[in-house]
């Protein structure tokens, strides 16, 4: 049974709830992860969704910015250590573009144990994708896609299982048509909201390049997009966010929408 655990929901200077970032458990209980949220709390959201990093090799990173990439020094550092004590067995696989490569390669030669940064280029792979690029594992292909991000440069994917079930994560930028044939009548859309519509006086999204609620519902709704899961927002009201976002996107969208909290399971039929 395929599963989507959200280890975060939140945008960059959340406090209530998590970066987003997400896992998936694959019918064979093996993990393939995207992002890593802004820094070690990482290690508390992977611990309380009961992931074991010995079934985790492949990872994607979006793109380079604090809320997506600092935790991923963290996971380097925690499978570097599981792979010295001889805990660990195969490879660990991480995909991303070019500007990623730099940032993790970078930042992990200047903060990692040489013991642990020992593991780069033997047993851990920092992979470079360019745009359009196909990778197969854990019987599911992969391509990557590049979003066309107005501020630092961002990968979005699309998945295609055996069965022919298809998710898009389009990372946490608006819709660009550059990548309608990912998304268009995809089974699955993970998109950004960053706030409700009504909210947007508020919350400014357009300002940071984010995208509304209804926006994210339209948008699955011309592409005939069967599931719609939002996340990515904003963390003032946590307790109604589930409801409240649901009810815009119920206005805009017809097919099943999705709201998740932080280690919330979505099960991937």
């Amino acid at each position: 049974m395929r599963k989507l655990i959200m280890l975060g929901t939140g945008s960059a200077m959340v406090t209530n709830c998590f970066n987003t970032c997400f896992i998936l458990e694959t019918d064979t209980g093996d993990y393939f992860m995207t992002d890593a949220g802004g820094g070690n709390g990482i290690m508390g959201q992977l611990k309380l969704a009961g992931v074991d990093y010995k079934k985790l090799h492949y990872m994607f990173v979006t793109h380079g910015h604090t809320d997506h990439v600092l935790g991923v020094i963290w996971i380097i550092r925690k499978i570097s250590a599981l792979m010295n004590q001889g805990k660990y067995d195969g490879e660990f696989h991480l995909y991303c573009h070019d500007v990623v490569v730099n940032i993790l390669k970078t930042t992990a030669g200047l903060m990692l144990k040489k013991k642990d940064l020992a593991q780069l280029g033997v047993r851990i792979f920092i992979h470079e994708l360019k745009d359009g690029d196909k990778r197969i594992f854990l019987g599911m292909e992969l391509t990557a896609f590049d979003i066309l991000s107005t501020k630092a440069k961002q990968f979005g994917f699309q998945l295609r299982f055996k069965d022919g079930v298809t998710l898009t994560c389009l990372g946490d930028e608006p819709y660009n048509e550059h990548c309608r044939k990912y998304v268009e009548n995809v089974d699955w859309l993970l998109s950004e909201a960053f706030c409700l519509y009504k909210d947007r006086e508020i919350f400014k999204p357009y300002e940071k390049h984010h995208s509304t609620v209804k926006e994210a519902a339209e948008l699955a709704e011309k592409m005939q997009v069967k599931n719609l899961l939002l996340y990515h927002t904003e963390d003032k009201n946590m307790e109604k966010r589930k409801a409240n976002y649901t009810a815009e996107a119920e206005a805009y969208y017809k097919g099943k929408i999705l709201v998740p909290n932080d280690l919330e399971t979505i099960i991937l039929d």
